[in-house]
């Protein structure tokens, strides 16, 4: 589908009938588009639709791919100096990456290199591509990390990645693509893996320096509600093929195409019953006074001899009952992961801690039945279910120890009832016992989490982040499976998450979260309507602009 829209700047990038095929199966079909010097163009679809490898192709990242078509990049005379960047030598291709073209990665952790500070990979583009001396190259990437605020700019200059937070490293690979001043820039999911104001900010950040280095930027993104607030024109990929773009205003308050306007309506929706349980039922999980800490060495000669102490949970007191969701939420390293895993029994404790009446007794064998009681569903599905096991082996792994009555036609037959209860079936996924978990996407693997957790018909489930490492419209059908769950069993849930909008959706009591204590708590609709604390209304202010 072409791209039509005029716009009053000359191209700067125009990308006639690109075609990506890896191995004779084709991902791209023949994709035009264009993107105007100094415009926000945002290509926007679910995982697989093609959005990533069409940026990549621009500079030829995609290893093993079969590129056709033509992407030209014009000089700053539009008649001269034209390179098709598809087909110029690879060796004039390197000197326009990073100077002319520049790339920030989806995730900082794993494009940055972990054995060197921040700063001399900064400083390395600046050596490369503008021929600085070392010490000039150091200075200019302090004040590039400074740019794009950075506190301590100097200091973080001599931090490797691993010593950074997840926003600042995202702002050091900001720093990094702009340190040549880029004619182009290709964000992926630059904000993906970040807090919900971390995300505000960095979206913030860029739309700032794009305006001041006067930069094109192409924003690789799923989520079109933050796409709203930061691009000029939007294309929506399905599949590899771009079936739709326009004006941001345009795509949003008249969408033409069904796929687009699946994706704008793919926000959590509320579908949860009050609980039924009465003020003085018994709590399937009840926490007083409860304080996770762990040691740490002190600076100089006193950490010798003696060990110091950080607080990740202070003071936390809160009550589930039978039914109902409490929503944790927080940034990263408010402390609400570190107060799951206590909840799990997987951490020493401090105060009172009960699951059904009982306390944790942390390793012993009379925590098997409460591990029994409470099960947990993990973040990232692929990572969280063995590669080695098939799907009968991974649901039915509770069975094993919490049920070793059963012979393995019992396993299976159990394992099925949970796979249906999902929505998983043999109709759906052939052989849906003997498969593996790459075999499958993310939503179908966070269905087998799940399965997973209440073969052993468990009361509570922790959730952390259930939902954040997949596409919108996936999210929306997870929260949905979960929120009929509910209902069905009676389950309760203890839910950890960054997202607001997954807590509006999900949770009956909610308890906010910064620097290990409780900064407000309360039922859902008070705290995120009417917020009291200043931190709480910055979160859900922040949500908002999503």
């Amino acid at each position: 589908m072409n791209d039509t829209t005029t716009t009053t700047n000359q191209p700067l990038v125009d990308v006639k009938g690109l075609r990506v095929a890896f191995s004779g199966k084709e991902v791209v079909h023949g994709i035009d588009f264009q993107i105007a010097e100094g415009e926000k163009l945002a290509l926007v679809g679910e995982s697989g639709s093609g959005k990533t490898v069409t940026a990549l192709s621009l500079l030829r990242l995609v290893q093993n791919a079969d590129l056709a078509g033509v992407a030209r990049l014009f000089g700053p005379e539009r008649s001269q100096n034209t390179r098709d960047l598809l087909s110029i030598p690879e060796r004039e291709l390197r000197g326009i990456r990073g100077k002319e073209i520049a790339m920030i990665f989806q995730e900082p952790m794993t494009a940055l290199n972990a054995l060197y500070t921040v700063g001399d990979q900064i400083a390395e583009v600046l050596e490369l591509h503008e021929g600085l001396s070392a010490r000039a190259a150091q200075a200019a990437a302090v004040q590039l990390l400074a740019d794009t605020g950075i506190p301590e700019p100097a200091r973080r200059a001599r931090a490797f990645p691993h010593q950074l937070s997840g926003g600042q490293r995202q702002r050091a690979m900001i720093a990094m693509a702009l340190a040549c001043k880029p004619r182009l820039l290709l964000a992926d999911e630059p904000t993906t893996a970040l807090d919900v104001t971390v995300r505000a900010q960095i979206l913030e950040l860029l739309a700032e320096l794009q305006r001041k280095y006067g930069m094109a930027v192409l924003l690789i993104m799923h989520d079109l509600n933050l796409v709203r607030h930061f691009a000029d024109r939007v294309a929506v990929m399905e599949n590899g093929y771009i079936v739709e773009h326009g004006a941001v205003a345009t795509v949003f308050d008249a969408p033409q195409h069904a796929y687009t306007r699946k994706l704008i309506d793919s926000h959590p929706e509320r579908d949860v019953a009050a609980v039924a349980a009465r003020p003085d039922a018994a709590p399937v999980l009840e926490a007083s006074a409860l304080r996770v800490s762990y040691p740490i060495s002190k600076p100089g000669f006193a950490g010798w001899f003696r060990k110091g102490e950080f607080v990740a949970v202070q003071g936390a007191d809160f009550r589930i009952v039978p039914g109902e969701t409490l929503g944790v939420v927080g940034e990263s390293g408010s402390g609400k992961s570190t107060l799951a895993l206590a909840a799990l029994g997987l951490l020493k404790h401090r105060g009172m801690l009960k699951v059904d009446g009982k306390g944790w007794a942390v390793g012993r064998a009379s925590d098997l039945a409460l591990r029994r009681t409470m099960q947990v569903v993990f973040q990232d599905p692929f990572s969280s279910l063995s590669p080695r096991m098939t799907v009968e082996q991974i649901v039915g792994e509770g069975l094993r120890v919490h049920a070793p009555e059963l012979d393995t036609a019992a396993r299976r037959a159990r394992a099925l009832t949970a796979l249906v209860d999902v929505g998983l079936t043999e109709v759906q996924f052939p052989s849906l016992l003997d498969r593996y978990p790459h075999e499958f996407s993310g939503g179908p693997r966070q269905r087998l989490a799940i399965a997973r957790a209440l073969i052993v018909d468990p009361q509570l489930l922790v959730l952390v982040e259930p939902t954040s490492a997949l596409d919108v419209t996936i999210q929306k059908q997870v929260l949905g499976l979960l929120q009929r769950l509910q209902r069905e069993r009676g389950l309760s849930y203890l839910l950890i998450t960054h997202d607001v909008e997954v807590i509006r959706a999900m949770a009956h009591q909610v308890i906010v979260m910064k620097d290990g204590a409780i900064l407000e708590t309360g039922p859902v609709e008070r705290v995120l309507d009417a917020p009291e604390h200043p931190y709480t209304q910055k979160l859900v202010a922040a949500a908002l602009l999503e």
